[in-house]
């Protein structure tokens, strides 16, 4: 089987997939979801199939606007509306009791699910048509970096799904984020597109789960993608730098090999130090933003290099920072060193 490449005013090929149990890629402002009816546990467990994700790894039901939330939760705490006024749709997705009509395959036994209502048009044009929660993960294989493009998506998913449904780059470039709002305080499970800094102005105290910035413990069961196992990772091993650019930057150059086959992630202002080496750029030290839209296309690259080791240069945590040193560190296992 070949997967087909979807145009995106064939938005509605796309939903008749997903009515028939099929699993099709489509496109959100983060990263390239795998989609299928979040409603039809055979379906969904199609979805880990094909990634090769483990059970244990919970979805995020996608959908059109806030008032489908009710449909699929209960117990709604007043704080999941004002998010939904102030972000949605946008790359936020909301933990909250879920009620049974969500599959426990979704859920992955919890008694919670993620929710959220994508930016992207074409994204909600899609679940609109189809009639029913999208359950979507990021569309690339288990462990793997996450899709960005259509094309990244089809180099992983070809003859694994019927279709892709082609919208373009996406703007973000890292998951949304995910809070928990069965807690109180409200708990930041993973960093993602919309910074801690405004998920604060809004609510106030927000814990950050320590899994954020360190590996699960043994035993821990994780309540939202992206938590336990290792993520976003390319073939090659990956090195962290920590520190101020400019010290960073020199850290890598004085132990840097020789070989060719040892690429740079770095900041633009550091390429020309690495012009014998395959050097990725993130964009400049202080664009955060750019730096979440070019993670994944830029360990992707490396990938395609064939390169054995990277070097990557990392920001501080300040707002989409913390979401790239997130990603950057699970692409690492944790293997970080300061300048």
């Amino acid at each position: 089987m070949r997967t087909n490449l979807l145009k995106v005013n064939e938005f509605e090929t796309a939903a008749k997939i997903i009515q028939v149990g099929g699993l099709v890629g489509i496109p959100t402002e983060t990263v390239y979801g795998l989609g299928a009816n979040g409603l039809d546990p055979e379906a969904v467990a199609r979805i880990f199939q094909a990634k090769g994700r483990p059970q244990d790894n919970p979805l995020i039901l996608h959908i059109p606007d806030a008032a489908w939330l009710e449909h699929y939760c209960q117990d709604i705490p007043e704080s999941a509306w004002r998010l939904a006024r102030r972000f949605w749709p946008g790359p936020l997705t909301m933990i909250l009791r879920r009620k049974p009509v969500v599959p426990d395959v979704v859920t992955a036994g919890l008694d919670t699910v993620g929710m959220r209502c994508p930016a992207h048009s074409v994204c909600r044009s899609v679940i609109q048509a189809a009639g029913v929660p999208v359950a979507a993960p990021s569309g690339n294989l288990s462990g793997k970096p996450s899709p960005t493009t259509a094309r990244h998506m089809l180099d992983d998913m070809d003859g694994k799904i019927t279709a892709i449904l082609d919208g373009g780059d996406c703007q973000v470039g890292v998951e949304s984020t995910i809070i928990d709002l069965t807690c109180q305080p409200p708990r930041l499970l993973r960093p993602g597109g919309v910074p801690l800094e405004e998920l604060r102005a809004v609510l106030g105290e927000v814990e950050v789960d320590p899994a954020v910035v360190r590996p699960l413990e043994e035993g821990e069961k994780p309540r939202a993608p992206g938590m336990k196992y290792r993520h976003y990772a390319p073939k090659a091993p990956v090195t962290v730098v920590r520190g101020d650019p400019l010290r960073s930057a020199q850290y890598i150059l004085d132990h840097i090999t020789a070989s060719y086959w040892e690429g740079v992630i770095c900041f633009n202002e550091f390429a020309h130090w690495f012009e014998d080496h395959p050097v990725e750029e993130l964009g400049g030290s202080l664009d955060r933003f750019e730096h979440a839209r070019r993670l994944f296309r830029a360990l992707r690259a490396m990938d395609e290099n064939g390169v054995k080791h990277i070097w990557a240069q990392c920001p501080d945590t300040g707002g989409m920072g913390l979401a790239v040193v997130n990603r950057l560190n699970k692409a690492a296992g944790f293997h970080i060193v300061d300048a």
